[in-house]
């Protein structure tokens, strides 16, 4: 008879499994939760102290590590091998079918301890896992539960082939690699190493393939998107996809750029993303007031764009929105009414994330180069209204003040060099990726027009030439914000005082490259 170690944390599909296997002439053996659900269900089971002698001890933190137990899986099926089984009384196991602790929803859940987390790592089934899948030639290793059925069939129709066992081994170690790789984000996380600067000597991170895309940014290039298993909270990784094409490479790129951006305001905002950049951008009152003015502010960009809510769509932006061609909407929730309209585009995206109080636990930033990895905390710094510098004769205005905090917080969302031209809460031009800050300033105010006059201008560096504002002094700009910090920002000072403008430094810079 053959026999088969049943020992599951998730038990999805395992009655059904082990009853399949054990009509197919194998023997269970299993342990603890699993051996008494087995057991419940009439399935005949051999416990697992019966197999070793041994009782379980140390609170069950050991029970399956023992010889009759690893020798079983690791023995190759020769004559040696076979015969130092039978001396030591071992008998071979041919199956073992094994997922481990959740140690991931463990630490995902509010509040939980450290000692809660170091109970929920597995020490028995990884190494069960890993004996399993190094002696794959002989023993077969299943650790997702969907695949139960196709085992099955495979045995039924005695079709085990040598491609399937390593294609099951390779799903074990990868299990394994991602569960170690749980524990060790977590463990490192508690120190916040993006916060601190203490980084771990090896960047641990696993993440699970979400889908294969058509291809990348453009059609020769492969392409595949993964989500990080352990972030929870809003965010365009974790948003559901509700109606519409598969999204593409791009498009998860802009929808992570708008809906980054619009999480920026907390008054009601939509944000409008074209190539990565925010091209238009206003709050309102009222949201279909903020999507009319973020469309007015660069109405061709948007056609073709991504739309991001930082509040629930309603019917009324619903139909303004489907006056246009949109790519994708990305918000935290939709009025069933809007849902319905925005459906009539059978093409359009429509993503939901988590409420917009649900904060992401992300707080790193990966970026891939050739041949490494660069590391760093999000960008997470905000403007302190109180610790702002008026560098300036004029102070601003309040309503100049709310415009400038506006426009620096979407300046923060630009690629730089970067410039925002806004009034009103209101997006009137965007600069962005320019060589030079002047050149960005130029393309900002062009497209801004007559409307910067009185408008507001925010910089996410400093002015390394008073070049900058003299460009904003010819448009009719009336005041300005800017990190500061560079050895001109005098002739910058100069400027703006002999045209009446009113500047501000906030000491803190937002490049994005």
């Amino acid at each position: 008879m053959k026999r088969a170690l049943i020992s599951v944390s998730d038990k999805r599909g395992v009655v059904e499994f082990a009853r399949e296997l054990h009509r197919l002439g194998y023997e269970i053996v299993s342990t603890g939760g699993t051996a008494k659900t087995l057991r419940e269900a009439q399935v005949p089971v051999t416990y697992i102290t019966d197999v070793t002698g041994c009782p379980e001890i140390l609170d069950g933190r050991v029970k399956t590590l023992h010889p009759r137990v690893h020798g079983g899986i690791l023995a190759m099926r020769t004559d040696e091998h076979l015969a130092q089984l039978r001396e030591q009384d071992i008998t071979p196991i041919d199956l073992v079918a094994v997922n481990l602790y959740p140690f991931r929803e463990t630490v995902a859940k509010a509040g939980v301890t450290l000692e809660e987390a170091i109970e929920n790592i597995d020490i028995g089934g990884p190494a069960m896992v890993r004996a399993a899948a190094k002696n794959h030639r002989y023993v077969l290793v299943v650790v997702n539960p969907q695949r139960y059925s196709e085992v099955i069939e495979t045995l039924d129709k005695d079709a085990v082939t040598e491609e399937f066992r390593l294609a099951l081994s390779r799903e074990a170690f990868a299990h394994t690699a991602a569960y170690d790789g749980a524990i060790s984000g977590y463990l490192s996380g508690l120190k916040e190493p993006t916060a601190t600067g203490e980084f771990a000597p090896l960047w641990q991170k696993q993440y699970e393939l979400v889908q294969t895309l058509r291809y990348g940014e453009n059609p020769h290039q492969q392409a595949a998107f993964y989500r990080d298993p352990g972030v929870t909270g809003a965010c365009a990784g974790g948003a559901r996809q509700l109606h519409g094409k598969e999204l593409s490479y791009n498009n998860i790129l802009d929808l992570n750029a708008a809906f980054e951006a619009v999480k920026e305001f907390n008054t009601t905002a939509v944000v409008i993303v074209k190539h990565n950049n925010p091209c238009g951008v206003a709050c309102a009152p009222r949201l279909v007031d903020a999507y009319i003015g973020a469309y007015e502010g660069d109405p061709v960009s948007a056609y073709g764009g991504i739309v991001a809510s930082n509040t629930k769509v309603d019917v009324a932006t619903a139909e303004e929105m489907n006056k246009i061609f949109i790519e994708a909407i990305i918000a935290p929730g939709y009025d069933d009414d809007a849902l319905a309209r925005l459906k009539q585009k059978k093409d359009l995206r429509i993503m939901q994330t988590e409420p917009i109080e649900a904060v992401s636990t992300d707080r790193a930033n990966l970026r891939k180069v050739n041949g490494g990895l660069l590391v760093q905390g999000l960008d997470l710094g905000v403007v302190d209204s109180e610790k702002l510098k008026t560098v300036t004769e004029r102070e601003p205005s309040s309503a100049e003040m709310d415009d400038l905090l506006f426009a620096m917080a979407v300046c923060k969302h630009v690629k730089s060099n970067a410039i925002v031209v806004a009034k009103n809460k209101k997006v009137l031009g965007v600069g962005a990726g320019q060589m030079n800050r002047v050149t960005s300033a130029r393309i900002a105010l062009t497209h801004a027009g007559e409307a910067a006059r009185g408008a507001v201008l925010a910089s996410d560096a400093f002015f390394p030439f008073p070049d900058t504002l003299e460009e904003a002094v010819k448009a009719g700009v009336t005041a300005a914000i800017q990190p500061g910090g560079s050895m001109r920002d005098d002739e910058s000072v100069t400027v703006a005082d002999a045209s009446g403008m009113a500047m501000v430094f906030t000491g803190m810079r937002h490049f994005r490259h």
